[in-house]
């Protein structure tokens, strides 16, 4: 493809993007997108060079085996770094040695479907709704003991998080989350958004079909690194580290979780009874009262509401950061200026 052709088409998709959250906040995109123009950027932080963490521990927590990394000293501030799809633990493996070193105890966890985190039982239902793993990650909490941690995300990660900090504050010491707030619900995500913004969602609804569904099955890391182009297009990883994440999404339960996460997101697919709760006060879109520093990349291609539509979801001290040229995948591609913000949120 012709660069000029590449331009333009991460242009569409950059204005399919903001089209998409336009629609779910009730805002115009020319606005948005003008608001982001002008707000203040952060430089962009390197990555760090690391490769792997020192090892993968496991423990039984709620419904699952769940893997998970750790770093710096058991007895610092915890700090609690989820990931998103199609990614895993390395999208932190630059942010944990910052914060380790900062006396921070980080522990990043394999969600549902990734990595060594494994179902107990193999009737439990392989459900990827946004309460499912919420609750994944507070049963983590408890069978480690820990009351109270500092959550950052990105992408599934930011959602997990957010719900965690809208559902059980007294859990959370303070947030950063990656473009901002991301709590949905079926009835939001049924109503039709304009033509552009629906062709940024593309994937969602090949999932929705038998046909995409074995197509991911069949083409999972193929389809993983079309995502991390799209999503991230400035962002020039090499085969390395796409295999180290890629490796993750081996897991058995992995298709599963995610088709299921995307058809339940279009009410296609039913939930578990035992979210309902969880889920009814997640539709109302609960309002943040933690400390929070959201941050957003200035060349993210995927789909992201913009600043200006979810600063008013919190009430506590609250902080909004650009970061320019980063994409998607914000702390691996900036794993300086995500942990910074950790570490600041810290002292909110």
């Amino acid at each position: 493809m012709s660069p000029d052709f590449n331009q333009q088409r991460r242009r569409f998709f950059g204005i399919a993007a903001m089209t998409v959250a336009a629609a779910e906040f009730g805002m115009s995109a020319v606005a948005d997108a003008k608001a982001l123009a002008s707000a203040p950027t952060a430089p962009k932080a390197s990555s760090g060079g690391h490769t792997s963490f020192t090892a993968i521990k496991q423990v039984k927590a709620g419904l699952l085996d769940l893997g998970y990394a750790e770093a710096g000293p058991g007895n610092g501030p915890v700090v609690l770094l989820v990931h998103g799809w199609p990614y895993d633990i390395h999208s932190y493996v630059d942010v944990a040695p910052i914060l380790a070193d900062a006396g921070y105890r980080v522990l990043i966890p394999y969600l549902r479907g990734y990595g060594t985190t494994r179902f107990l039982s193999d009737d439990t239902p392989r459900n990827g709704q946004q309460a499912a793993l919420a609750v994944d990650m507070i049963a983590f909490m408890d069978a480690l003991g820990i009351q109270k941690a500092i959550l950052g995300g990105y992408d599934w990660g930011a959602r997990t998080v957010n719900i965690m900090a809208a559902l059980w504050p007294d859990r959370c010491r303070a947030m950063v989350s990656v473009s901002g707030y991301l709590i949905g619900s079926q009835a939001a995500n049924s109503k039709p958004l304009p033509p552009a913004a629906e062709l940024s969602w593309w994937y969602q609804f090949y999932f929705a079909t038998e046909r995409g569904r074995l197509g991911y099955a069949a083409n999972t890391h193929e389809f993983a690194k079309l995502i991390w182009r799209t999503a991230s297009p400035t962002w020039q990883f090499d085969d390395e580290t796409f295999d180290r994440s890629a490796a993750a999404l081996d897991n058995p339960d992995h298709v599963a979780i995610t088709i299921h996460n995307y058809r339940w997101r279009l009410g296609i697919a039913e939930g578990e009874a035992g979210y309902d709760t969880f889920e009814k006060q997640l539709a109302t879109g609960p309002v943040i009262a933690i400390p929070t520093i959201t941050m957003e990349g200035g060349a993210n291609g995927a789909p992201h509401p913009q600043a200006a539509a979810y600063a008013r979801k919190f009430s506590g001290r609250y902080e909004h950061r650009d970061i320019a040229g980063v994409g998607h995948n914000l702390p691996q591609e900036a794993p300086r200026a995500f942990a910074q913000a950790i570490i600041d949120v810290a002292k909110f």
